[in-house]
């Protein structure tokens, strides 16, 4: 009997257009649903869909979204682009008080409010830079930008 849920992983291909973030979001609300994983659909949905904003709006090229649930469960959600730059809060890996508003944007700041939200709900993130210009062989090049979100257990109130 399996009392553990395996691994899946589905990868999306996104054009570069202005409606990328929502063929993601939509896709993800799809597969979550799917899974049984549906109470991470509103912060999943907004984490991935300012990720992928931000790749159409640095790039000018395509770029891609993986969704992938592990066993012990967490999702993870990975958005590759063309643009070398890894951005806050991707450059610097969780540290204690992330999450707990400590951290704010600048009321004037013009960009970064939406990477902002990673901070305050992804429970873990991380970057990976692709190639360099340079490498002999031919791939990939630009970053990878991931987030974990953590299935907590739902609780219901006693009548």
């Amino acid at each position: 009997m399996l009392t553990v849920a395996p691994d899946w992983a589905y990868a999306l291909q996104l054009p570069h257009d202005p409606r990328a973030p929502r063929i993601a979001r939509t896709t993800l609300r799809a597969v979550l649903d799917g899974h049984g994983l549906d109470d991470l659909a509103d912060t999943a949905g907004l984490l991935a869909s300012e990720m992928v904003t931000n790749a159409y709006r640095h790039t000018g090229e395509p770029s891609s979204l993986r969704l992938r649930g592990l066993s012990d469960g967490r999702l993870r959600i990975t958005v590759w682009d063309t643009d070398p730059t890894v951005p806050p809060p991707f450059d610097k890996p969780p540290c204690p008080g992330a999450g707990t508003g400590a951290d704010v944007v600048d009321a004037e700041a013009e960009n970064g409010r939406g990477l902002h939200l990673v901070r305050l709900w992804a429970d873990n993130w991380g970057s990976c830079l692709l190639g360099d210009g340079d490498q002999p062989w031919p791939g990939p090049r630009g970053k990878l930008l991931w987030i974990e979100l953590v299935r907590r257990e739902r609780f219901t109130m006693a009548a």
